[in-house]
């Protein structure tokens, strides 16, 4: 059996891989597993591509040095794989986010790469009749600008996601003039301009380059329209919308390869990053021609200036007393919890509290944190049971007979706002309806609005509380006074 066979082979385990990878991923419970047949999927991907990668270039007969490609692919590798170790054991789970949103620019910038050695390269004509090579030069020349541009949006728009969940970019959406006209125009342009590539005398290669220079430039600046038109408090979407488009730009790259594994693949996760975007914005209730538009979040007009009065501080010790003697314990868990790694103390808490017959619960909005998932990942990591940890509708209809809430770290996802201001920059978003519980203690630094930059009318509610300092000494101090 030749290698190409075994490729083929090869390939069509590592699709199956990546659908019982996307299938563990979707629970809890079989992440893990999830994970491991993802990375084993990828491991013969790899390999594969290797070996028909070398036997290709060795049954080049006018290649002066074939063992030059294989030292650059080999060399290729192991710097990627190199800063690939180096970032996974150096991150924070608070950077997180923003690896993710680093690694689709990557890509996004495989694809144009891969889009213009297409065109440089010319269409490939084997087992092709010639009467058909008119037809699959236009093909090839559609595959090439469709690529670059899916790719070029994926660059820059992750670019910009890192920049606004790292903090290197004001996380306000930007709001130039006409900006629907912008993107909508973008996309109009590019597909006049595909026509033309596509259309045009392939011997005028002068005049393509050119096209795919001007689409190659407005793709990399709706990508960085697109999402700096996105409010910051919204880029657990923005997250997998463009995990979303990263997978259709691999997908893109396969057809111009001709790599089946590669169109599967990106198939798989441009479907499945659109679907999770597709439930996460019902969970908001936002529209998702809106997220794909890059106007997600910004509806409404800006908060107001209202005066709600003065909040209310409370020590360690009074929030242990109350725990103690609550039959029902909510903790609803946000990007400040990760901020201060405070997951673990915050599982030792809920060890303590049900030992002495406290029933405790997670409460875990749809976009906790800044990528979906976060909360979720965190509590795993902190051996948090599973069986305790709740979405935000399978908790909230029991808010109202809830005890104490802990709102750790949280902000936006517990505002009121959402549900009784509708001039709210998150009206009409659902959310955590702890002010519902008998009393609600807030931990957080200060009084500062979230990462949305919108007030919280909760903070002064009458049964609310605020927790202030670091949330991982806090939870140390709760712990002390219960011992």
């Amino acid at each position: 059996m030749g290698i190409t066979a075994i490729a083929t082979a090869a390939y069509i385990v590592a699709s199956l891989l990546f659908i019982l990878s996307l299938a563990g991923l979707s629970k809890h419970e079989s992440s893990k597993s999830g994970l491991t047949y993802g990375m084993v999927g990828m491991g013969i991907a790899l390999l594969a591509t290797i070996a028909l990668t070398v036997e290709h270039i060795f049954d080049l007969d006018d290649l002066e040095m074939p063992w030059l490609p294989v030292v650059l692919m080999a060399g290729a590798i192991l710097i990627g794989a190199l800063i690939g170790l180096w970032r996974a054991r150096i991150v924070e789970m608070t950077g997180m986010p923003e690896l993710i949103a680093l690694l689709h620019s990557f890509v996004g910038l495989a694809a144009v790469l891969i889009g213009w050695n297409g065109a440089i390269g010319g269409p490939h004509f084997d087992d092709v009749a010639a009467e058909d090579h008119g037809a699959m030069i236009g093909i090839h020349a559609a595959e090439v600008a469709i690529g670059i541009f899916i790719g070029a949006v994926t660059l820059t728009g992750s670019i910009v996601a890192n920049l606004k969940l790292s903090a290197k970019m004001k996380s306000a959406p930007l709001m130039l003039p006409g900006k629907n006209l912008i993107n909508v125009g973008s996309l109009v342009l590019f597909a006049v301009l595909t026509a033309v590539y596509v259309a045009r005398d392939a011997k005028t290669d002068t005049t393509g380059y050119v096209l795919l220079g001007v689409i190659t430039a407005l793709a990399l600046f709706l990508g960085w329209h697109l999402v700096a038109s996105i409010g910051g408090g919204d880029m657990p979407v923005v997250i997998s919308m463009l995990n979303s488009y990263s997978g259709w730009a691999a997908a893109a790259s396969g057809f111009l390869l001709g790599n089946d594994l590669l169109i599967v693949t990106g198939a798989l996760v441009g479907s499945s990053g659109a679907y999770l975007s597709y439930i996460m914005c019902k969970a908001m209730n936002r529209s998702f021609i809106s997220v794909i538009a890059g106007g997600f979040g910004i509806e409404a007009g800006p908060a107001d200036d209202t005066d709600y009065g003065e909040h209310r501080e409370v020590n360690a010790e009074t929030v242990a007393d109350m725990l103690t003697n609550a039959k029902t314990v909510v903790i609803t868990p946000g990007y400040g919890m990760a901020v201060a790694q405070a997951q673990y103390g915050v599982a030792e808490l809920t060890s303590e509290l049900r030992k002495k017959g406290v029933e405790v619960r997670f409460g875990i909005h749809p976009v906790a944190g800044r990528l979906p998932g976060h909360m979720n990942v965190l509590l795993a990591e902190a051996k948090v049971p599973y069986d305790i940890v709740l979405e935000m509708d399978e908790i909230n209809e029991d808010l109202a007979d809830t005890d104490v809430v802990l709102v750790i770290g949280a902000n936006d996802t517990v505002n009121p706002a959402a549900s009784e201001d509708p001039g709210s920059p998150i009206a009409g978003m659902p959310v955590l309806t702890v002010w519902e519980a008998e009393n609600v203690v807030v931990f957080k630094r200060s009084m500062a609005a979230g990462y949305a930059g919108v007030q919280n009318p909760l903070f002064f509610r009458d049964n609310s509380a605020m927790l202030f300092g670091d949330a991982k000494d806090r939870v140390q101090d709760i712990l002390a006074a219960i011992h």
